[in-house]
């Protein structure tokens, strides 16, 4: 039986609103997007709230067309201690990029977010965690522009995702670019999704919570925990017209969501990924 632990794991949300999910893509046109209705901002203030009643700090991997759009909420995150990371601007995957494209995307999102936030933009995760093998090369894109981190590379085998051979913990990929996996367990010679968002709705808490202190205890390394706004929001429109399998993903366990998540945060000890990572007594980093 694990132990509880009390090493620092990495907590990040990836601020985008419930119609910008990749799932959604061939449903909710991107030109339409200025018409939805945006709920972004009473969320991420809710996660705000939760965070400083704990007094936890993280990672907000934002969206510039969020905060292009809310740049009020963008200075509320930085004013209270968390650290403000790229999401790209417009949520599209890198797989739908090509090199050229990618670099814009990149740079427009890193100096759209900077200038918001007042404050140096280290980290980057592509939507969707759609960097692998067919597109390493836009992790030489984001070390050109001056990016020190990604966290893009789930190595999982799923659907939409996935590099399931690569490394499972943080490692040194360039010169000085460091990639920050989501985390797995590995079980039965495969990795197990063990970080958050549609699986941390779906397993039971206790099982998400020794997945991730199994990390901390067995591998000795911090867990990276994710979740979107819009997972706790069970009131957010219901898209119509989508396939079983997308409106499954994306609806199931949103009531329990909030609760179970307050949870989390009490049980683990949290930081955000650059005093983790990036701190001068960082945890380990491989080079690879």
């Amino acid at each position: 039986m694990l132990m509880p632990t009390r090493r620092a794991n990495a907590l990040t949300i990836d601020v985008e609103d419930y119609f910008q999910v990749s799932a959604f893509a061939p449903y909710i046109e991107r030109k339409s997007w200025d018409r939805c209705e945006c709920r972004v901002e009473r969320n991420v203030d809710r996660i705000l709230a939760l965070l400083a009643e704990r007094d936890i700090k993280a990672t907000f991997f934002t969206l510039g067309w969020i905060a292009e759009r809310y740049p009020a909420l963008v200075r509320r995150i930085v004013a209270q201690g968390h650290e403000l990371a790229s999401h790209g601007y417009g949520h599209q995957r890198v797989t739908e990029l090509d090199a050229r494209a990618f670099r814009h995307d990149v740079t427009h999102a890193k100096a759209l977010l900077e200038d918001i936030g007042g404050q140096p933009v280290l980290g980057y995760r592509a939507p969707s965690f759609s960097i692998g093998a067919a597109n390493l090369w836009a992790l030489d894109v984001l070390e050109d522009v001056g990016y020190r981190y990604s966290s893009s590379i789930y190595p999982v085998r799923h659907d939409h995702y996935g590099m399931p051979d690569a490394p499972r913990f943080a490692h040194r990929i360039r010169n000085r670019l460091i990639e920050i996996p989501p985390t797995t367990v590995r079980l039965f010679s495969r990795n197990l999704p063990s970080s958050g968002g549609g699986y941390f709705r779906l397993f039971p808490y206790a099982v998400s919570r020794w997945l991730l202190q199994s990390v901390n205890q067995r591998d000795g390394e911090p867990a990276i925990f994710y979740f979107h706004p819009w997972e706790i929001d069970p009131e957010q429109p219901r898209v119509p017209g989508i396939d079983i399998k997308t409106r499954f993903r994306h609806y199931v366990n949103l009531s329990r969501n909030e609760a179970k998540l307050c949870r989390l945060l009490d049980d683990l000890r949290w930081d955000r990924m650059d005093r983790i990572f990036l701190a001068p007594s960082p945890a380990t980093v491989a080079n690879t």
